[in-house]
Formats: C-alpha cells, sequence, structure tokens
C-alpha cells in the first residue's frame, strides 16, 4: 500500500484527483502502478485501476490476471470494479472507503457474489487514514485556491 500511495501523492502533484494503484503478483512482485490522469489526458477511464489493469496485461502478455492482487487508495468505483473482475484479480486491497461512488462494500457489491463469473477476495481500510487525509488535503487545497 506504501507504493499505491506514492502514486496517489504523484497524482496531486500533478493536479489528479490523488488516487494510486499497484498491481502484484503472487510473490509480492510489483506488476504495474499507476495514478489518476483523467484531467491530463482528457480521459474519464483514467482512472488509476484502469491504466494499472492496461499495464499489467502488456507486462505479462494476458488480459487474465489471475494470481494478482491490485493495492488502491480509494475503494474502486463501479467501472473499475468491472474492470477488476473482467481482468480475474483475486484481491483487492484498498485504503479509504468511498461511501458515494466505491463499488466494492459502500454500494454494489461488485465482485463480491455470485453473480458474476468471478469473486474477489477484499481488504478495506488498509492505511485507510493515510489514505483519506491524502484525498481531504488534496480537495481543500483545490476548493482554497
Amino acid at each position: 500500500m506504501v507504493l499505491a500511495i506514492r502514486e496517489a501523492e504523484r497524482a496531486a502533484s500533478e493536479g489528479e484527483v490523488p488516487v494510486g494503484v499497484v498491481i502484484v503478483d503472487r510473490g509480492g512482485t510489483v506488476i504495474s502502478a499507476a495514478c489518476n490522469l483523467r484531467e491530463s489526458a482528457s480521459d474519464a477511464t483514467a482512472h488509476a485501476e484502469i491504466l494499472a489493469i492496461r499495464s499489467a496485461c502488456k507486462v505479462t502478455g494476458n488480459w487474465r490476471l489471475s494470481g494478482t492482487s491490485i493495492y488502491v487508495t480509494l475503494e474502486p468505483c463501479a467501472m473499475c470494479m468491472g474492470a477488476i473482475v473482467n481482468a480475474r484479480i483475486d484481491r483487492v486491497v484498498f485504503g479509504a472507503p468511498d461511501p458515494k461512488g466505491g463499488a466494492l462494500v459502500s454500494n454494489f457489491g461488485i465482485g463480491t457474489g455470485g453473480e458474476l463469473n468471478h469473486r474477489v477476495e477484499f481488504l478495506g481500510g488498509v492505511c485507510g487514514e493515510r489514505c483519506t487525509r491524502i484525498l481531504e488535503d488534496f480537495f481543500k487545497t483545490l476548493r482554497n485556491s
């Protein structure tokens, strides 16, 4: 999660909403890392999770990322949870919950039930206070400028 937090801080320094992601294999080796780039890319789909999944697929040469875990500083949204399920990522570890936009535990439960072709394991609140503080500080600065 420390590496995902670094990605989130990088995003904030670039004026992006500070969300960071790292995808690791079974052995804990980092396959990819990314941060939000929606503003700089002018792309609504340039969420950190989507960018990290695309990169991991290129690195592994496979769209199936079975055996991987994704560490993300903010609970994934519906789009990102859809991509996580479709990429067959085994485990989601997130920092801050997202009561309004989160689609893993806060809303919808995407990937947690038996309705889809893949289920994810998940763990929330990892470094949650730090992840929340990064987001709050970013938006506070944005509002004050």
